[in-house]
């Protein structure tokens, strides 16, 4: 599986799930098992070294204003639906993350940020293949803290300056 057909899959099951997360992963694990089990991993490996790049605190900060906070697994789940949520928004948010509002149509914080399913559908799909937990990825692990220069998410004025359209946009009045 390449990168085109990767995000293919992403996008379909995006937009049969109408922008459901957990509907999203229930449907790519439905195509998933139709797939061989490499092809299963093949994903996998798309899926992870994207979340790993994601990893950083710039992103970390645009799930803060989104989420109105966001813990340590709060942002793990949000970069798992921002993957979720196509190739644009994706690049677009690793490109600046302050895009997000303009990328996105509408968030609603209790359906969307939350991705968590999705991190596991390749899991599921290739379980279901095979019987056996999915094998080592063999891709560079996760660094140990996110990429980037913190910021002190608590300080709302420094936040409202390092985003200032997501802030406006989901966070003012």
């Amino acid at each position: 599986m390449d990168e085109t057909e990767f995000w293919q899959l992403v996008d379909s099951t995006r937009e049969a799930a109408e922008g459901d997360p957990e509907e999203q992963a229930d449907l790519l694990v439905e195509r998933l098992v139709q797939l061989d089990p490499d092809s299963v991993l093949d994903f996998a490996r798309h899926f992870e070294s994207r979340y790993n790049r994601a990893y950083r605190w710039d992103l970390w900060g645009a799930a803060w204003v989104l989420l109105d906070g966001a813990s340590d697994d709060a942002f793990d789940f949000f970069r798992c639906w921002l993957i979720g949520q196509g190739r644009e928004v994706f690049e677009g948010a690793m490109h600046d993350p302050d895009t997000l509002a303009e990328l996105l149509d509408d968030f609603d914080e209790e359906i969307d940020g939350d991705g968590e399913e999705l991190g596991y559908a390749a899991d599921e799909a290739y379980e279901q293949l095979t019987g056996a937990v999915a094998p080592d990825l063999g891709i560079p692990a996760a660094a140990s803290e996110p990429a980037g220069t913190p910021l002190d998410f608590e300080n709302e004025s420094l936040v409202a300056e390092r985003y200032p359209k997501l802030w406006e946009r989901f966070r003012e009045s």
